[in-house]
């Protein structure tokens, strides 16, 4: 059966979003953070990735009980002109990693590349969004995130790594950079959800049943652990994420980021890289939408009718959700409607179904 999607209008879900994050207590700069990071991933992300601004329950109820800190210090604990090392102390990811990209941005203006990695954060949301503040700023972006132990390493049956999710972006002379976003499973347990509502049966190298058996059945999935892309690949790839972060930071890795809710112990890497170091920017630009025409040029598989770049989805979804209205899972509309009455705040949408 069909999945029920509400339509809003940009701005106001914007508006409502930023005004949820002050309702909580969360000081202003770190919520117009917050909502920059919740809004391009509503923006960008299919609605069954679990990103966006479904995430505001979660965030006030972690808020409310303590368990994430906002307005709490920016810690940085020992720097070089290249490198940086920021401990989180628990305070909202998005902020945390906004500024933690700016500054690798700003010793990269210096150095030719920047890195800072931060211990003690929490959730940060799309690493896409971090990475496009890097590519904005004339860089290319790298920004990863451990997360909670919910892949299994290749042949076994239980989490120990997370989806460790990756952005990648790069600037290019079109209107949008080029913007790699993936976590490193196969796909994650919201997409595992949205097919349990809607009675579909999922590919089977998505996730495990307790006992370590491949399947198909979203809700059999739900209770064991994810599969890594590319099998063994992924897996790798996740180990290595928690390498780059937590283990190499002083933070939480493996079994550790959210293992403990009043201390989520998530650590996060970034890198800047300045084109401008190697050559022009305009030339890099140039250069960048020379192999973009190459890539859409190449001949096409039977049942493809056009080759895309990373990004290109997201932004072409951005453009018709800023024109026509983003769509909302109707369960979400209905939880944020909760959450504006609780907060005490204006809910400025009427139900206006547009699909099921």
């Amino acid at each position: 059966m069909g999945i029920t999607l509400v339509k809003v209008p940009v701005d106001s879900l914007e508006q409502f979003t930023f005004n949820a994050f002050r309702a909580m207590g969360v000081p202003e700069d770190e919520a117009r953070a917050c909502t920059r990071g919740l809004m391009e991933s509503e923006l960008h992300c299919l609605p069954g990735q679990g990103q966006g601004v479904r995430r505001l329950p979660v965030y006030n109820e972690r808020i409310t009980k303590g368990y994430v800190q906002p307005g709490a210090p920016f810690e940085i604990v020992k720097e070089s002109p290249a490198l940086a090392l920021v401990d989180g102390h628990n305070g909202l990811g998005s902020p945390v990693a906004q500024r933690a990209m700016r500054i690798a941005i700003e010793k990269a203006k210096v150095c030719g590349v920047g890195t800072v990695i931060v211990r003690n954060s929490t959730h940060f949301g799309s690493s896409a969004v971090h990475a496009r503040i890097a590519a904005d700023a004339g860089c290319i972006g790298i920004a990863t995130t451990n997360a909670g132990p919910e892949m299994a390493p290749w042949g076994a049956s239980t989490g120990v790594v997370g989806t460790n999710p990756w952005g990648i972006a790069a600037p290019t002379g079109g209107d949008f950079s080029v913007v790699m976003d993936i976590a490193l499973t196969t796909a994650g347990k919201g997409m595992m959800q949205w097919y349990e509502r809607e009675g579909r049966k999922m590919p089977l190298d998505w996730a495990l049943t307790p006992d370590g058996l491949e399947t198909d059945d979203p809700a059999a999935a739900m209770k064991g652990a994810l599969l890594g892309i590319g099998q063994y690949k992924g897996y790798g790839l996740s180990m290595m994420t928690d390498v780059m972060t937590g283990v190499l930071g002083g933070g939480g890795f493996g079994l550790t980021p959210y293992s403990n809710p009043s201390r989520q112990d998530v650590s996060h890497f970034f890198m800047a890289i300045d084109i401008e170091w190697f050559m022009p920017l305009s030339e890099f630009k140039s250069r960048m939408d020379s192999f973009i025409r190459d890539i859409k040029a190449a001949k096409l598989r039977p049942g493809f009718t056009e080759i895309l770049v990373p990004g290109e989805i997201d932004y072409r979804r951005e453009m018709d959700y800023r024109q026509n209205g983003a769509r909302l899972d109707a369960v979400i509309f209905d939880q944020l409607q909760e959450l504006a009455q609780k907060l005490q705040i204006d809910f400025p949408f009427t139900r206006e179904v547009v699909a099921s």
